[in-house]
């Protein structure tokens, strides 16, 4: 008998057919045959080792003894580092579906760039079994983004919820963020329990933040629950609340199967997994379900609940919350706010999610153009997951193909691209961030081509001339500035030389300010937020929401090298602004561009007027040096000659911009 090498095993006839011939050839060495006993211990090992090898599927878990009266669905919200995350971590300890550890932090940001930043980008599904009064409860918890930037990502989670847990910092008090979620929870007619946190802290003061909660949203103080999220003092306090205060969700088992898409990851091997709430009816593994946006059957693959992982179930029911894999392998498949209902069972569709409105467009083009494929599928996956960002083709002389992409905000942009770093490994090149314009078209010969009067505008390349529209307008959003009231002259200043119009001013307690001020988009997308925090010792907040266009004095800026302009550096400035900007950018490129045997100009032009101009000197040889003493003319001569090879030398040389030189100047652009 022949053994083979591993633990994998080959079938007897096959191997011995082998080895008779590899023994013929010389090639293998008979072994003495085995023992009986010695065959018995290979057996056995034999076992223990595919055993070993086999994954440990867990088990699945019946969720028909969830009846709806004992089903609640909840988010967390609140501003940004209130606490959201702690809170859902003592939550998921307290129903036991996570051991009780000291590395319990941020269970539920699973991102690498959340737990970077300390902060949660994306929404997280947890499903927690709870015990009380005798009675079993179903709680479906949904972890949000507090920042400004993920504002889509939060009114998502909320269609899948019944009520939400609003949670206040009690050193902080309200701050802007607070305020508009607590709108979109009041908007979306959902219970509303209000949650002051960190109570431990040296300096909180939770009566105070009482009276804010009681003057801004008008919730009695008594319904206010104190906590201490780190310490886990009065948690318990929180879930009783959620049974009592929160409505099991309004919906039918026995109607056919309908389904809401609120989410969706993309996974390499088993497709698109799709978060879904269940609206009516039951899904289980092998029925066969059709989307309602691209009209596609799929069979369910597997069905269960996030408990915070993935966690297979026989059956989804009517009112859960619980994710959904039907060998959906497209990324453009899973539709954000899609409805699936069974095959030949059609339902009325729900009326889905409105669709993200981008602020910020920036060009994104791959460092290197052959990697422009690879980054290509990673922009399409991260999509999937990211449903907020539009995408464009687009294309550049100087960098190549690439993409014009739509981003909530700045925070929103640097965290997709740190994204695409750390999760595809993909290195890119992004462009200044700009707002998208419109204008309004004079002439009906432009309204035909272009077929409609108001185009809108994201590329700055694409600015059409002052002669072709009758006005520029600009998009405007309504900001909220919380502050103390020591800061306020000084936030009044920096709002004023932002273009902003005040509209309201409001004190929430005796040393807190609330400002609301109509800002044009442009002026606060880069650097506001940090000049706020700067000028405030980090003390006022603020979060903006989408106020329409407004009519303004925009103008199209170029950026000249020795008279050529650079597709990529074009930016769209308002006219009192223009000076400024030119001459920053002007600057910055003079730094960046590198030395040539002739002198480049670096000109901002607005039009034909160029309104700021920087020098980049040339190399000079000095061709005096042969020359010791003599006549002045010699001299001169020589000179003059050098200025007319320089001035030839000028007319026939081609700049090219550096890459290196594009990326600094774009990054510096973006920092400031």
């Amino acid at each position: 008998m022949w053994t083979p090498v591993g633990r994998g095993r080959w079938h007897g006839r096959a191997l011995t057919v082998w080895a008779a011939a590899a023994a013929h050839r010389g090639l293998l060495e008979p072994r003495p045959t085995p023992t009986r006993e010695a065959a018995a211990k290979s057996r056995t090992l034999d076992r223990l080792y595919s055993s070993a090898d086999r994954k440990v599927t867990p088990e699945k878990i019946d969720l028909s003894r969830f009846s709806v009266e004992n089903i609640r669905n909840f988010s967390i919200i609140a501003h940004v580092d209130h606490g959201k995350s702690t809170l859902a971590d003592r939550l998921l300890e307290l129903t036991g579906t996570i051991d009780k550890t000291k590395n319990n932090k941020q269970v539920l940001d699973k991102l690498q760039v959340e737990r970077e930043r300390g902060i949660t980008v994306k929404a997280q599904t947890a499903s927690l079994f709870y015990n009380c009064e005798g009675k079993q409860y179903l709680l479906n918890l949904i972890d949000t983004p507090g920042h400004v930037d993920f504002s889509y990502e939060v009114s998502r989670s909320l269609s899948a919820c019944q009520g939400v847990l609003l949670v206040v910092d009690a050193n902080e008090g309200i701050q802007a963020q607070t305020v508009a979620n607590f709108f979109l929870a009041f908007e979306a007619q959902l219970s509303i329990i209000p949650v002051i946190n960190k109570v431990d802290l040296k300096n909180a003061d939770p009566e105070r933040v009482e009276k804010q909660i009681e003057k801004v949203f008008d919730i009695p103080s008594d319904e206010c629950i104190k906590i201490s999220a780190k310490l886990g003092t009065n948690v318990e306090r929180v879930l009783q609340a959620v049974i009592e205060r929160i409505p099991p969700p309004k919906v039918h088992r026995k109607n056919p199967f309908k389904a809401l898409v609120f989410d969706s990851t993309f996974d390499q091997y088993r497709g698109v997994i799709a978060n879904v709430a269940l609206f009516d009816g039951v899904v289980s593994k092998g029925d066969k379900i059709v989307s309602a946006h691209t009209k596609k059957t799929y069979e369910v693959n597997e069905v269960g609940v996030l408990n915070p992982n993935e966690q297979p179930a026989h059956k989804l029911y009517a009112g859960q919350v619980g994710y959904l894999i039907a060998g959906m392998k497209d990324v453009t498949e899973a539709q954000i706010g899609d409805t699936l209902y069974l095959h030949k069972q059609p339902v009325e569709p729900l009326p889905g999610f409105k669709s993200a409105k981008p602020m910020v467009f920036a060009g994104m083009y791959p460092i290197d153009q052959s990697e422009y494929n690879n980054l290509k599928s990673a922009v399409e996956k991260l999509t999937i997951n990211d449903s907020s960002v539009t995408v464009h083709r687009d294309s550049s002389l100087a960098l190549g193909a690439g993409w014009r992409l739509g981003f909530l905000g700045l925070l929103h942009m640097e965290v997709f691209n740190q994204r695409l770093e750390q999760e595809y490994n993909a290195s890119v090149i992004l462009t200044t961030p700009t707002v998208p314009y419109k204008a309004v078209l004079s002439s009906a010969k432009l309204i035909k081509e272009y077929r409609e009067k108001e185009i809108t505008i994201i590329n700055p390349a694409q600015f059409p001339d002052k002669s072709k529209v009758t006005e520029y307008l600009e998009p405007v959003v309504l900001g909220t500035i919380i502050t103390p009231d020591e800061y306020t002259g000084k936030v009044m200043m920096l709002c004023q030389a932002r273009r902003a119009v005040q509209k309201n001013m409001m004190y929430i307690d005796q040393n807190r300010v609330m400002l609301k001020y109509l800002f044009p988009l442009n002026e606060i997308v880069v650097d506001f937020y940090d000049s706020l925090k700067s000028l405030s010792s980090g003390y006022a907040s603020f979060d903006y929401e989408d106020a329409g266009y407004q009519t303004a004095e925009l103008v199209k800026m170029d950026i000249l090298l020795n008279g050529n302009p650079v597709e990529e550096l074009v930016t769209i400035v308002h006219k009192d602004k223009a000076h400024s900007v030119g001459k920053a950018i002007c600057e910055r490129l003079k730094d960046s561009l590198p030395r040539q045997l002739f002198e480049i100009a670096i000109q901002a032009a607005v039009g034909s007027k160029i309104i700021a101009r920087e020098t980049v000197k040339a190399y000079r040889k000095n061709v005096l040096a042969k020359c010791y003493g003599g006549d002045i003319t010699r001299k001169m001569k020589l000179l003059k000659r050098q200025a007319e090879g320089k001035k030839k030398l000028r007319k026939i040389g081609n700049i090219e911009v550096p890459k290196d030189a594009f990326i600094k100047v774009l990054k510096t652009q973006c920092d400031k």
